[in-house]
């Protein structure tokens, strides 16, 4: 994480974690404010650009290991292919599974270390089609602190259906208490961005044909290496009186009506930059204008 100016105005009530402290906001005449024009979008390539993937080949689906294999879990996906079932592009499929609270669901991921954008296109619908029709029915990306079974911490942005049928989820997780948001959305195909950068956590995503919303940005002080990836779950009301009792519910797969398929046209990881004199929890220091400029990259 970089170090800040002695200058820079303090965040109150800023968490370990991430979280929804409300930061104070400086004067717009005060040093320290980003604007446009000397934001920069983040940098393909270099040493996380290998980690890109396109999905153009069945071989990529190599560089991504499953959650269920490297921490000992039960192995939620149903189905999973690469440039098969969706030509060019990731298929996936959960069983009945939940990334909610200690709540465990399908993960694919890649370990990469320092300030990330993660920038994927994906499609969520339903099984027969449509929209999903069971609750918290949701696909897109994540990030989770490596080995946090016990205390689970982790960050995403997903599509599908949450309480509510054509949305966006944007969640926190800070050890073991998830914090999610909602944003109704049309369409289906969906641009998403899950970034760290400095001090902050950044959620946002953009309808086809529509323009980069900021779906939320969170004070995180998560380790330098984490896991990057890609998530689908669903059919959260099928827990039934497991709802409470993340333990038994995570110890055996739940039998359910799974209603989600996803489909992964690619997902880029990039390099962002910012400069030391800019506070990213600030809004006023950086707005969601130049946010948006920053963790995009250039024409998406």
């Amino acid at each position: 994480m970089r170090a800040k100016k002695a200058w820079l105005v303090a965040v109150v009530g800023v968490l370990a974690g991430c979280g929804t402290a409300a930061p104070q906001e400086p004067p717009s005449t005060v040093a320290g404010v980003l604007t446009l024009d000397k934001a920069t979008a983040p940098e393909p390539g270099g040493e996380v650009g290998g980690a890109s993937t396109e999905f153009a080949s069945g071989t990529e689906l190599s560089v991504w290991t499953k959650l269920s294999t490297t921490e000992k879990d039960v192995d939620r996906i149903a189905e999973l292919d690469v440039d098969k079932t969706a030509k060019g592009a990731m298929y996936l499929e959960p069983r009945t599974s939940a990334w909610f609270d200690g709540f465990r669901g399908p993960f694919l991921y890649q370990e990469l270390a320092g300030d990330i954008v993660m920038h994927a296109r994906v499609k969520v619908a339903g099984r027969s089609g449509g929209k999903p029709k069971r609750k918290f029915s949701l696909g897109g990306l994540m990030a989770r602190q490596p080995d946090s079974y016990a205390t689970p911490n982790w960050m995403s942005v997903t599509t599908g259906t949450a309480d509510k049928s054509g949305q966006v989820e944007v969640k926190y997780t800070k050890d073991g208490s998830s914090m999610p948001q909602e944003r109704m959305v049309k369409g289906e195909w969906m641009d998403l961005v899950l970034a760290r950068v400095g001090r902050v956590a950044v959620a946002l995503y953009k309808e086809d044909g529509g323009t980069w919303k900021v779906g939320s940005r969170w004070p995180c002080e998560l380790p330098e290496v984490l896991q990057w990836g890609i998530t689908a779950y669903t059919d959260w009301d099928s827990y039934n009186t497991l709802k409470k009792d993340a333990t038994k519910g995570n110890a055996k797969q739940v039998k359910g009506v799974p209603d989600v398929k996803m489909t992964v046209d690619f997902v880029r990881f990039l390099r962002p930059e910012l400069p030391e004199y800019a506070d990213p929890l600030n809004t006023a220091s950086v707005s969601d204008e130049v946010m948006i400029k920053m963790l995009t990259p250039a024409g998406a």
